[in-house]
């Protein structure tokens, strides 16, 4: 589990984006008992995701409509 300045220089984001896409709901990360947030390694690479869709321009509503089609892809994928 990363705090999210780890975070923010593992994936070369700013700190204050990374909790505005948590606000968005692209990621929800795991919190302490004192509340910090704590990222995966998964939430790791769904911010690598993030930053390569913006990248690509899309905005982070396309962003949330192409997570979660990848969530349903994946799940998918699991069932069969």
């Amino acid at each position: 589990m990363f705090a999210i300045s780890v975070a923010a220089d593992m994936t070369s984001l700013q700190i204050q984006n990374i909790r505005v896409y948590e606000r968005r709901g692209l990621l929800e990360p795991e919190r302490s008992a004192g509340g910090t947030r704590l990222y995966s390694r998964a939430d790791i690479e769904v911010l690598h995701r993030i930053r390569d869709l913006l990248a690509e321009g899309l905005n982070l509503a396309g962003i949330a409509r192409v997570l979660e089609l990848e969530a349903e892809i994946a799940r998918l994928r699991q069932v069969t």
